[in-house]
Formats: structure tokens, C-alpha cells, sequence
């Protein structure tokens, strides 16, 4: 994966790569949910060219950025010095046990084979200090299918689904939105509490 976004970084940091690319609905969601975290670091897990990382830090929050794309990684850092970015995966987040507020992961779990995104969660729950927040994005649909994304395979979600595997690795569930905006996939997202 990490792969095939570097070869096609240039081209997605000019169509998405920037907070006007992004919906006012989800900058309302993912500011809400940001506000409601203990005081600490939030992690943006697979914060590709980092512009939702740097919205986080505007908010005054704490913020690192961890992508496995270096190409991603590198232009982050470039574009928004004052920011923190890392190399990283979401299977492994190299953070100590209980170490974080929260962690936005948001469109960045879709293209996960399905059967390891109960790890990854599980792998959040670790470094998530008890009562603080996750927030996934993702493409929604009626079962979990692989389809065939701009970059490489992503996959739709069930909310029901994904909220079940959520609660499974040690979080509930306090929010969920769901929506289809003209010309766009659905869309779904989840907001929980790590259980302390």
C-alpha cells in the first residue's frame, strides 16, 4: 500500500491534499470529537499529506502525523514545519501503553485486509489512555466488500459492523455518522471512548 501511494503522491497531495478538498460535516465531526479528549497527544494514523494533522494542531491540539508513505511523510514535513510527522504503520504505532488522548485514523484503515483491522483496533486500544477517543472515517456499505479505489483495493464497512469490532477491542461507541454527499462514496465514521 505505503507503495502504491508513493507513486501516486503528487497527484492525490493535489486533489485531496489540502482542508478545501475536505467536507464542512466532517470538520464539524472530527472538531467536535477532538474537543471532548483528555489533554494529550493525538495520534493522526495514516495522515497521508498531513493537512488534517495540521487542522488538528490550528484547533491548538497536540498532534503527531504517522504515515507508512514516505513520499507523504516528506511533503508533510515540508509543508507544515511546526508540525510533528513519522514514519509509521497502524499495526504497529511504536507508542507506550496508555500514551495518547486519541488517535484519528480517518480513511486511513480502508484498505486493510478486513481480518486485520480487528488487530489494528486492538493495537489503538493499547496506546489510548483509559477514557480517551478514536475517531475512524471510512466508505460504507451493506457488507464488508473490496472495491477498486483510485490507488489500490479499499473496502466498505458496515457502521453496525465496524461499531461491533470497535466495542470488541475495548471501546464505546459515542457517535456515528453516516451520509452520501453528491458524487462522492457513502460515507460513515465512528467516535468511541477507550474503556479505562
Amino acid at each position: 500500500m505505503p507503495e502504491a501511494y508513493g507513486r501516486r503522491s503528487a497527484e492525490y497531495i493535489a486533489l485531496l491534499g489540502d482542508m478545501s478538498a475536505t467536507a464542512e460535516a466532517d470538520r464539524r465531526f472530527v472538531g467536535a470529537w477532538a474537543r471532548t479528549l483528555p489533554e494529550g497527544r493525538i495520534l493522526d494514523v495514516g495522515c497521508g499529506p498531513g493537512h488534517w494533522t495540521n487542522w488538528l494542531h490550528q484547533q491548538g491540539m497536540t498532534v503527531v502525523g504517522i504515515d507508512p508513505t514516505p513520499e507523504f511523510v516528506a511533503h508533510a514535513r515540508q509543508r507544515y514545519p511546526e508540525v510533528s510527522f513519522r514514519s509509521g504503520r497502524a499495526e504497529n504505532l511504536d507508542v507506550e501503553d496508555a500514551g495518547v488522548a486519541g488517535i484519528l485514523a480517518w480513511y486511513s484503515l480502508i484498505h486493510l485486509p478486513p481480518d486485520a483491522v480487528p488487530g489494528v483496533l486492538t493495537e489503538c486500544a493499547r496506546v489510548i489512555e483509559p477514557g480517551g477517543g478514536l475517531l475512524l472515517g471510512f466508505f460504507t456499505g451493506p457488507e464488508i466488500e473490496a472495491f477498486d479505489h483510485a490507488v489500490t483495493t479499499a473496502h466498505f464497512w458496515p457502521v453496525d459492523t465496524l461499531e461491533r469490532m470497535v466495542g470488541d477491542a475495548g471501546f464505546v461507541v459515542t457517535d456515528r455518522d453516516r451520509r452520501v454527499d453528491p458524487g462522492a462514496r457513502p460515507h460513515g465514521a465512528i467516535a468511541a471512548r477507550r474503556i479505562g
